[in-house]
C-alpha cells in the first residue's frame, strides 16, 4: 500500500524482519530528550565499519556519535556501539555540503559486530559497475526526522523501490527547477533515483540505496540530498558508491577482514 505521507520516506512501507540487515542508525545525544537520537542512516560494509554521508558528520568528533545495527524499530531496545574513528572523504567541502560532492564518510566501530540474521554486511560494487537507467533499486531508512520533527513511534524501518535516472536527465530536471541553468548540478560522483511519490527524504541521509545483481544486493548509493521530498520531477540524489570504492577499500578490506 503506497501512500504519500507528509514526512519520511515517501511511497514506503514497513520492512519485514531481516530484509535489509546492513541498515544502521547513526545517533547523536540529545540533552532535552536525554537519549541518543537517530540523526542519519548508514550501512554496515564490514564487521567494524559503517558507510554514511559526510554531511551527517560535519566536523564532529567520533565521541559525539553512537551506531545501532540490527534494529527494525528505533530505540526498541538500543544496544549502541561507540565510534572510534571518523573518516570523511578528503574532497568533501563543508561549506558546499552535500551538493559539492564527495558526500561520503566511514565510521569505525569500537568492536566488530556479531553477525546474525538481522545483522549482515552489504556488498560493495566493483568500481567498473554501470548502474543502468530505469533499474529498480531500494532505499531504506527511518524517514525524515529533520523536516517534520521526530518520526512518530513506532519508528519502523521503511523501504521504497525507486528507478535509477541517468545523470544528464537528472541534471536537466534540477536545472529546470533552479535559476542557475548553466551549472552542472548533478556531478559525476552522484547518482539519481526516485520518481513521483517515491523518494528518500532528509532523515534518511547517509542510508543505503541497493540494487540486486545475480541475487546479490549491492550498495550503489548513499542518500545525499534532494530538493523536495517526493517532488514529481526531482529525484533523490545519492553519492555514487562506484566512484569511491577504491577509497573505501583503502580502509575497509573485503568483508570481515
Amino acid at each position: 500500500s503506497l501512500s504519500l505521507s507528509p514526512r519520511g520516506t515517501v511511497g514506503v512501507h514497513d520492512v519485514p524482519p531481516g530484509r535489509w540487515p546492513w541498515q544502521a542508525s547513526l545517533r547523536r545525544h540529545s540533552k532535552e530528550r536525554e537519549q541518543w537520537e537517530h540523526v542519519c542512516g548508514g550501512s554496515l560494509v564490514h564487521l567494524q565499519w559503517v558507510l554514511t554521508a559526510a554531511h551527517c558528520i560535519g566536523r564532529r568528533q567520533a565521541s559525539a556519535f553512537r551506531v545501532q545495527v540490527g534494529q527494525l524499530r528505533l530505540y526498541d531496545p538500543d544496544r549502541l556501539m561507540k565510534v572510534t574513528e571518523i573518516i570523511p572523504h578528503p574532497d568533501y567541502n563543508h561549506l558546499l555540503s552535500a551538493k559539492g560532492g564527495a558526500d561520503i564518510a566511514l565510521l569505525r566501530l569500537e568492536a566488530p559486530v556479531t553477525l546474525s540474521p538481522h545483522i549482515q554486511v552489504v556488498s560493495l560494487p566493483p568500481a567498473s559497475l554501470r548502474v543502468p537507467e530505469k533499474k529498480m533499486c531500494w532505499v531504506t531508512g527511518w524517514g525524515d526526522v529533520r523536516l517534520g520533527g521526530p518520526l512518530r513511534p513506532p519508528h519502523h524501518l521503511q523501504e521504497a523501490e525507486v528507478p535509477v535516472m541517468g545523470n544528464e536527465v537528472c541534471n536537466r530536471h534540477y536545472q529546470n527547477s533552479s535559476a542557475d541553468a548553466a551549472r552542472q548540478i548533478i556531478k559525476d560522483d552522484m547518482l539519481c533515483a526516485g520518481s513521483e511519490g517515491r523518494d528518500s527524504c532528509q532523515g534518511d541521509s547517509g542510508g543505503p540505496l541497493v540494487c540486486s545483481w545475480n541475487d546479490t544486493w549491492v550498495q550503489v548509493g548513499i542518500v545525499s540530498w534532494g530538493d523536495i521530498c517526493g517532488h514529481r520531477d526531482l529525484p533523490g540524489v545519492y553519492t555514487r558508491v562506484t566512484s569511491y570504492v577504491s577509497w573505501i577499500h583503502q580502509y575497509v578490506l573485503s568483508p570481515g577482514h
